[in-house]
């Protein structure tokens, strides 16, 4: 056979075998051991290598498919593990340069062209070479070639390809980069270097930089690059641009070039051509054709700041501040921003100005950063070179306002914190187009001029300067402009900047610039406001930045001293007499209908008498000194008129012409009349006399107006939201400012309101309440007011139930919207309607009254009858109930549920208690219509029995016990329920049934449980239930099948019997022991555990045997048998003792229920609640030995269930974590009965899950099981020969632990579900064998086993887990075995030298 394939290489030359069949000679040859060939390896490569050497040079006529198939025998042979093998042995394999260059070649025609034929053929042969070393020697011997490869590569990714060639391409970007980093750091030419980057890889590695930084290959797709590939090659790129670009020995060049210094010692040689790099730089970066005009400028203006910071990281230190700043210059000249003409300008886009603006920024940003700047040096030693940079930065940026770009903000912010002086020549514009007139809308842009003007607020202040720059301020805004264009001048941002700066300014500065703004108005704005709607906007705006200075200014007190008291008392009167005097005397429309200036004054004037006022307020408190013109507060008289003198000086006619013009229409002014009122009132119960007849009166009136006045616009209602100053009330705004005054001063309010305010007042705090979470905001959004914000803040308040009389109206306003639906899905006649359910019809100021009359009838111990409203309720349960409800009022009903559940119901009285409580149960019976979904229907449901829940374990609960009997609630809530149950489509494993279940057990067990609690007419309640439940049914007792019957029904009977159970037997064993049990009591629970067990017997029969068992027949059969088992019992500790009154089918029953649970445990771990119920079943039926099946043996039954369920791969970890209690439960019932031979086998079991052979088998669940059975087992209480057993087993399994964690340790990555579990069980066998662990051997095991733990390379959450366990072992040692320790013997030896001491 050897001599037939000696001949293969002269058939692969030969012209007359076909290429396909070369092609296969050749692929066989390659991998056949027969085919014997000197230098094979060498022979097969050159043909396939001149094979296409000769296509590509027009010597040979070839397919395309053979020539791609050519390059994948190439790649074959190239990434082959034979290939690999030979390497490693030492033999040498030439690949011969024109191969490389070949692939050169092609690489630089896919770069060029559209053609993609073979591209990933020649790429992967690429990447086999590069990924090779002996191989890629060849590249790197030669540099020409890798930069070429590098070159065209770039420019190849800068055509951004697609698909499944990306990933490809950038592998090859990535490991040609690699090599090219490592030729540069060995080269010894930095003229080379310098060359070779800015000549072939500038221009295309900042294109691909851009293209990468810009997220181009990033999103989901078919070409979709891994970020940290992307992340690593642009790593390399600026690597190899600092390297090439930015060598420590170009730093002189550099130097020769922007500071025209002569560097005399400079060596003369590689160096000396090499002028002005950065030009070269520069040069190659604004070439004009390298990339798309698309994508020039944003390549540019990327790549400046790269630039940038790359020099800054090569150059910089201390004495290079002035070279790191001439590149600032010539590199911001490559921006357009800078080059452009003014009409060019204008033409840019704003995502243009953002590109660059941001460059800019961080341009700026380096220079603060890194103290480039500094200011004395700049002007002594360098003619402020860097000061006419930056302030014509300042100047361009100005005078081209960008206002909706956040980063124009930034670049100034920048600036202002270089130098203010850089700004303050056009500090005028600035204030003009960053705040006075910038209209900003975007939260982020707002976040941005709000700190510019932070940073330029807080300059002034430590300049001490602040008066000038108000002096500025108001220049601005009295400019001539169009003022309704303008934006409000104090909005959120700007008013909480100058809240901040003026609380640290000294009270001289603050009086400076309130005397300026004084000096300002009076003279610019005041003499023209008359008949000038642009000059009555300008008032507005003086008069909102003054009310933010008078409001947010430090306050006096009397250690202020007296001169400076007196000019603020000076300034007050000025300012009182001066201005706001005669803004209110302009107040005086002629015509019916108000000017818009005139508006516009009532604005200015009614918000600086407010601010007055209330400042005059808070200067007569907190300062002794200061004496107010309008009295001290303890000598003014309470004015009888409910027009009081609001301000010193002006009459009360001329309020009433004030308050009459200003309720025509929404605005600022009216909400500045309201906190006049409001301070007034404030004033008023700050006397001593305020409870007189005539402080009374007053403040009611002040209360109603104050009400009142925003009455209509709460009618209306807005969606606007309000950001919480002054200045931004509007008409579109005004009602959520008057509810945001009206709210946040309701316990000042509420005591002097009528009744019919209180209930309008409820009536708006409902309607404005948001119907959906959405409404309620996210919290992404710019913090803002809205009335669905505010009216769910009060109804969340702790301080809303105090407020009695409005969450009294609140109670009725909720009552009034229910009933007034279910009154209009009434389906009979009204009248008769009101008969049956007169709670239907009750005013709200008629229940109370009507409650406790009625309670006022019932004698001390309710001997009342009280069957009249159960047996109308009944009545009408049974027969077709009049109101039947359709969807959209279903959903109506549904919104004022969620908000009563909001509500506190526990602290109800007693009537409010009882109506609810009516209405609720009403709700519950209530027909629904077919346009009810089931899903609409339960939640509903589940909605009122809560809500029922929650009222009756309030304080008022006994109060529905004088008017209904227990049990005629129970029959009601149940006929109601099988009734409707028909009509439940769901799922009766569906998450919201069960739900639904659990909410109506839990609303029926606490209605029975008031009953053994108040212990009124205990065995004719318990008597009428069980009858009732009999009812229900007594085909199940009888044996027949049920008719008409339906799963719901059968979940809700069982749920029920269930509830009964539990209640009844716990009391009555309770009262047994106490020898006080009626007789009549144990015969009627005797009734429903024979009811229980036959509905659950013929649920059984009818199709739960065989199929999963459901959660409410678990719980129901575990609760049957825990009464069960406890009627039979003559103490309470001697549960096993069970007499053989048990029926005999019962005891089949729950030996099959037991069957049926083991074999199905794994599958119910995921329902918590499910698997309780199961685990409290198996507890009691262990503990039962009269009900085990004789053959089996009960305890090894269970073990193994156990078992499957802590070994079945479906069940989580977490679950198995959350499920660890109960089976630790159930474990520690079966050791106290179980035999020693059973915990024999319990050992065995575990002990074999923890041999070392199961981690070499990969079976880690056995493992964890057995690991977790440990942990279960030191949670139990052993004593005797089990203890002794355990104890001598625990050097065995000391020993496991410490195989396994150094088995797992060993892996990558590290199994942590199996080292956590290990050393959890070694702290805890450390800890309880403090007494029985003796052997130092085993102790220095279990520190082994520590370090071989390991801490590198885990997550943080990860690492702090295994840490904590790593030191809860490591302190069990140290505290439970500190002499036979691994630390024993030192402390020994120590011990020993200080006695021979």
């Amino acid at each position: 056979m050897a001599a037939v394939y000696s001949g293969i290489s002269f058939k692969l030359k030969s012209k007359t075998t076909s290429w396909e069949d070369k092609l296969k000679l050749a692929h066989f040859a390659w991998i056949s051991h027969q085919c014997i060939l000197p230098n094979k390896e060498q022979v097969l490569l050159d043909w396939a290598r001149q094979s296409l050497i000769a296509f590509y040079k027009k010597k040979l006529e070839l397919k395309e498919d053979i020539v791609e198939r050519l390059w994948i025998y190439v790649d074959n042979i190239l990434h082959s593990k034979k290939l690999q093998d030979l390497l490693k042995n030492g033999k040498t394999i030439n690949l011969q340069i024109s191969l490389v260059k070949i692939i050169n070649e092609r690489i630089t025609e896919f770069s060029l062209s559209e053609s993609r034929r073979s591209i990933c053929a020649v790429l992967s042969c690429c990447q086999g070479i590069l990924s090779t070393p002996t191989l890629a020697v060849i590249y790197t011997a030669r540099q020409e070639l890798i930069v070429a490869l590098l070159s065209q590569l770039c420019w190849l990714a800068c055509r951004q390809p697609e698909g499944a060639v990306v990933a490809q391409l950038f592998e090859v970007i990535h490991l040609a980069l690699g090599h090219y980093l490592l030729i540069q750091q060995q080269q010894v030419n930095p003229r080379r270097a310098f060359g070779e980057v800015t000549g072939h890889l500038l221009q295309p590695c900042l294109v691909l930089r851009h293209l990468l930084s810009g997220g181009t290959w990033t999103q989901t797709g078919p070409g979709q690059l891994r970020q940290a590939l992307s992340r690593d090659v642009r790593s390399q790129i600026e690597a190899m641009l600092r390297g090439g670009a930015f060598q420590p020995e170009l730093l002189s060049s550099y130097k020769e070039e922007l500071l025209d210094q002569q560097q005399g010692d400079r060596k003369i040689g590689a160096m000396k051509n090499l002028l002005a790099p950065l030009d070269t730089v520069i040069a190659r970066l604004v070439d004009a054709g390298y990339c798309e005009p698309s994508l020039h400028a944003a390549v540019i203006a990327n790549s400046v700041a790269l630039l940038y910071k790359l020099f800054f990281e090569s150059y910089f230190k201390e004495g290079n501040q002035l070279l790191c700043f001439q590149v600032l210059p010539r590199l911001f000249g490559c921006l357009r921003i800078s080059r452009l003409q003014e009409e060019q300008l204008k033409g840019l886009a704003a995502s243009d100005w953002t590109t660059e603006l941001l460059v800019l920024e961080q341009l700026l940003s380096s220079v603060a950063n890194n103290n480039i700047y500094n200011i004395a040096a700049d002007r002594i030693r360098h003619g402020e070179a860097q000061f006419h940079f930056y302030c014509r930065v300042a100047e361009l940026l100005i005078n081209h306002s960008q206002a909706s770009v956040p980063a124009w903000f930034r670049c100034l912010k920048a600036l202002m914190s270089l130098n203010h002086l850089i700004l303050e020549p056009d500090l005028d514009d600035l204030l003009a187009s960053a705040w006075i007139d910038a209209e900003v809308t975007d939260v982020r842009t707002k976040k941005a001029q709000e700190a510019l003007l932070h940073t330029v607020f807080q300059t002034y202040v430590k300049l001490r300067q602040v008066p000038r720059l108000f002096e500025e301020i108001l220049g601005v805004i009295c400019r001539p402009a169009a003022e309704a264009l303008r934006q409000p001048v104090l909005t959120s941002g700007p008013s909480r900047v100058l809240c901040e700066c003026l609380l640290d300014l000294p009270p001289s500065q603050i009086l400076d610039t309130w005397s300026l703004m004084l000096e300002k108005f009076q003279s610019s704005v005041l003499p023209y406001l008359r008949g000038d709607a642009d000059m009555a906007l300008k008032s507005l705006s003086l008069s909102s930045l003054l009310h933010c200075v008078m409001f947010n200014m430090r306050s006096l007190d009397s250690s202020t001293p007296l001169p400076v008291i007196r000019r603020m008392q000076c300034t007050m009167e000025r300012m009182l007499r001066e201005l706001v005097r005669p803004l209110l005397d302009l107040l005086d429309p002629q015509g019916p209908e108000l000017e818009l200036w005139l508006q516009k004054v009532s604005d200015s004037a009614l918000l600086l008498s407010y601010t007055w006022a209330q400042v005059d307020a808070m200067l007569s408190i907190n300062c002794g000194q200061y004496h107010s013109v309008s009295g001290a507060l303890t000598d003014v008289a309470v004015e009888i008129s409910h027009l009081p003198l609001l301000l010193p000086g002006v009459e009360t006619c001329h309020w009433k012409k004030i308050e009459k013009f200003t309720a025509q229409f929404d605005s600022l002014g009216r909400y500045c009349l309201a906190q006049l009122y409001l301070q007034k009132m404030k004033r008023t119960l700050m006397q001593t006399s305020f409870q007189s007849e005539e402080a009374l009166h007053s403040l009611k009136c002040d209360a109603a107006y104050i009400l009142g006045s925003g009455r209509e616009s709460l009618n209306r209602g807005t969606a606007a939201s309000w950001d919480g100053q002054v200045g931004t009330v509007s008409a579109l705004t005004y009602p959520v400012a008057h509810w945001h005054l009206v709210v946040s001063n309701l316990t000042i309010l509420i005591s002097y309101l009528s009744p019919d305010d209180v209930r309008s007042l409820a009536s708006v705090l409902l309607r404005t309440l948001p119907v959906s979470k959405a409404q309620e905001g996210s919290a992404e959004e710019e913090p803002s007011l809205t009335l669905e914000k505010i009216s769910s803040a009060v109804l969340h308040s702790p301080l809303f139930p105090e407020m009695q009389s409005l969450y009294s109206a609140f109670l009725m306003c909720l009552t009034e919207g229910c009933t007034s639906i279910l009154r209009s899905g009434a389906q009979s006649d009204p009248s008769l309607l009101s008969e049956q359910l007169p709670w239907l019809f009750e005013k709200d100021h008629l229940v109370v009254a009507l409650w406790e009359n009625k309670f006022a009838k019932v004698g001390p111990e309710g001997v009342e009858p009280k069957g009249e409203i159960a047996q109308n309720l009944l009545s009408l349960v049974k027969s077709d109930f009049p109101i039947q409800l359709e969807g959209e009022q279903l959903e109506s009903i549904l919104g004022l549920l969620e908000v009563i559940s909001a509500l506190q119901l526990d602290s109800l009285l007693t009537p409010y208690h009882v109506h609810y409580f009516l209405l609720l149960l009403s709700l519950t019976i209530t027909k629904l219509g077919s346009s009810c979904s089931s899903s609409v229907t339960l939640k509903f449901l589940m909605t009122c029995y809560r809500l029922l829940g929650s009222l009756q374990r309030g304080k008022s609960a006994r109060s529905v016990l004088k008017i209904m009997y227990v049990s005629d609630i129970f029959e009601i809530t149940l006929t109601s329920l099988f009734k409707a149950s028909g009509r439940f489509f769901v799922n009766v494993d569906d998450p919201s049934w069960l739900e639904f279940l659990q909410v109506v057990g839990a609303f029926l067990e606490q209605l029975m449980q008031m009953l053994t609690q108040t212990k009124l007419s205990l065995v004719l309640n318990f008597r009428k239930i069980v009858a009732f439940l009999h009812e229900l049914c007594p085909e199940a007792i009888t044996g027949k099948r049920m008719k008409n019957q339906n799963p719901w029904g059968q979940h809700l009977l069982l749920v029920s019997l269930t509830k009964l159970c539990q209640v009844l037997g716990p009391f009555v064993r309770e009262r047994k022991q106490q020898r006080e049990a009626p007789e009549a009591l144990c015969e009627l629970l005797q009734k429903a555990i024979l009811h229980t067990g036959a509905m659950l017997q013929q649920c059984w029969a009818q199709g739960a045997r065989g199929q999963r068992l459901p959660s409410v027949f678990i719980a129901s059969v575990s609760t049957l048998l825990e009464a069960n088992v406890g009627q039979h019992s003559r103490h309470r500790t001697e549960i096993s003792t069970m007499t053989d009154e048990v029926p005999l089918s019962l005891t089949a029953f729950y030996q099959s229920v037991c069957s049926q649970l083991l074999s199905e445990l794994p599958a119910l771990a995921g329902d918590r609640q499910c698997f309780q119920a199961a685990m409290r079943f198996l507890t009691l039926f262990f503990l039962a030995p009269e009900l085990h099946p004789k053959k089996d043996s009960v305890f090894t039954s269970m073990f193994h269930s156990v078992r499957k369920v802590l070994t079945d791969p479906v069940v989580p970890v977490e679950v198995i974590q959350d499920i660890e209690p109960d089976l630790g439960a159930l474990l520690t019932q079966m050791l106290e009965v179980g035999t020693t031979e059973d915990f024999r086998m319990m050992m065995r079991c575990i002990l074999q899950g923890l041999d070392i052979s199961n981690m070499w088998k990969a079976d880690l669940q056995t493992v964890l099981s057995a690991v977790t059975l440990t942990k279960l087992l030191l949670k139990c209480t052993l004593g005797g020969e089990k203890a002794s057993l355990f104890w001598c087993a625990c050097p065995q399994i000391i020993m496991a632990l410490t195989l396994l964690n150094r088995e797992a340790c060993q892996e990558q990555p590290v199994p942590l579900a199996v080292v956590g579990p290990v050393l959890d069980v070694l702290a805890a066998l450390l800890r309880q064998g403090e007494e029985t662990i003796r052997n130092p051997h085993h102790v220095s095991l279990a520190f082994s086993i520590l370090l071989t733990v390991p801490l590198d390379h885990l997550k943080p959450s990860e690492y702090g887990s295994i840490f904590l366990r790593v030191h809860n072992v490591l302190f069990a040692i140290l505290q439970c075995h500190p002499k036979i320790g691994v630390f024993g013997h030192a402390r020994r030896e120590a011990e020993r030298q200080r006695k021979h001491r």
